[in-house]
């Protein structure tokens, strides 16, 4: 056996006999940030303004930003598709490897969009977009199925609140070094790779479920496609809904985070680019409270349904926040990180508890990665669909758009939380004491 094996055999004995804390503790620092890392590769453009406009054919004239934006997003969401088999069918062995080659194929692309001439070097995001679109699952898969997913989840959730501002800022930082617009997303991308290889690493040490875990929230095992298509019709009505809701959440969380400079510089922070970071700190402290609260609840079907009421909660929140803040009753800031907090108690639970606490009440052996790649793949359609809708709709700011989305995802998704969880409480049989 190799030196880096017996290492590797060492840490993971040790964490098989690490108390919950320790390696709660160890797995959330690994795996949160692989996934913070993985933003340097997907969110560093959106910083910059790619002013300008160009003819797409079938569509007209679209702005430079939102086409690179959309192609991305085009990219990504075909990644999710292709998530349903891929990352539901992956060997728990492959997962670390197939992380690293596929942000260092990400990475390649951001090289050979910083070389192409515009409107070409569109091609180069869509091609950055397909691999990173698999690794939230593939990171996931290391967490599900035991006892502390929900810490570990919203500590991995956690990731993608604060990530996506942190590299903004680190975008902007970058063009202040005087590094053009193009190539700013792949410097980005080359300073945080060496810190994605060491998370790696660690992620990968961690051992698989114990047998307790197994007892409390049931063997984990990859799907086939008769296992989807089986657990899908076991519960498609609650699951078409979720799915459903999920196309207007996903839109207005991909809205918020994308064009978020734009907004801030809307609302007067042009100068600060620093706000796209520190206003998502309370977003994922508040996020993390929530949820890890949750693993409080041991009963799996009533976490179930906790859940899915704290989603609907969170959707109704961006609502009335968004009506407080047109009427004057709070500041933009307040606004911002309020309606932040609302999106994300309502959209991370679809990645990291939602899927695992209903495969443990069903009892069904499965993974959580199925349906997750399912909603998110519909999602994502959704984001492109919207965000085209706006910019060919007319002159409206991506302000008022954010606002007029707020209202119609608020109403929409409290609804469908609702219903969702009148579902599942009715199709669940509560467990026997």
């Amino acid at each position: 056996m190799s030196a880096d094996a017996k290492r590797k055999h060492a840490v993971t004995a040790w964490l098989e006999r690490a108390g919950p804390t320790a390696f709660s503790a160890y797995a959330i620092i690994a795996a949160f940030s692989v996934y913070f890392c993985m933003y340097a590769f997907r969110k560093p453009f959106t910083a910059a303004k790619f002013e300008g406009n160009f003819d797409v054919p079938g569509l007209g004239p679209l702005d430079w930003k939102v086409i690179l934006v959309v192609s991305q997003v085009l990219g990504y969401t075909l990644s999710k598709f292709a998530g349903i088999k891929v990352v539901s069918e992956m060997s728990p062995a492959r997962r670390g490897l197939a992380i690293v080659v596929l942000i260092a194929v990400a990475e390649g692309a951001l090289g050979l969009f910083a070389i192409t001439p515009a409107p070409w070097s569109a091609v180069f995001l869509f091609i950055n977009g397909v691999p990173l679109g698999m690794i939230w699952g593939l990171v996931f898969g290391f967490l599900e199925g035991r006892r502390t997913t929900e810490a570990l989840g919203a500590g991995l959730s956690a990731s993608f609140i604060v990530a996506s501002g942190a590299v903004k800022t680190v975008g902007a930082w970058v063009l202040g070094w005087g590094v053009s617009e193009a190539a700013m997303p792949f410097v980005v991308g080359l300073l945080f790779f060496p810190a994605l290889l060491l998370f790696v690493f660690l992620l990968s040490l961690l051992p698989p479920p114990s047998a307790e875990d197994e007892a409390l929230r049931v063997r984990r095992e990859p799907m086939d496609g008769p296992a989807r298509k089986r657990f899908f019709m076991a519960f498609w009505p609650g699951l078409i809904v979720l799915v459903g809701l999920h196309f207007f959440l996903t839109a207005l969380r991909t809205i918020r985070d994308d064009f978020g400079a734009d907004i801030w510089r809307s609302l007067g922070f042009g100068n600060k680019p620093e706000i796209m970071t520190w206003s998502e700190i309370p977003v994922a402290i508040g996020v993390l409270i929530g949820l890890g609260l949750l693993m409080r609840i041991k009963d799996n079907r009533k976490a179930l349904l906790v859940v899915l009421v704290l989603m609907a909660t969170g959707s109704a929140l961006v609502g009335l926040m968004t009506l407080a803040f047109e009427a004057g009753l709070v500041s933009p800031e307040v606004w911002m990180i309020s309606i932040g907090l609302g999106l994300y108690l309502a959209y991370v639970p679809f990645g990291s508890m939602l899927f695992d606490r209903l495969i443990a009440a069903a009892g069904w052996v499965a993974t959580a990665g199925f349906m997750i790649y399912v909603t998110d793949a519909v999602g994502y359609l959704g984001s492109v669909s919207l965000t085209l809708y706006k910019d060919l709709g007319g002159s409206t700011s991506w302000l008022e758009f954010i606002i007029w989305m707020g209202y119609v995802t608020s109403i929409l998704c409290a609804a469908a939380f609702v219903f969702a969880a009148l579902y599942f409480a009715r199709r669940l049989r509560p467990a026997k004491a």
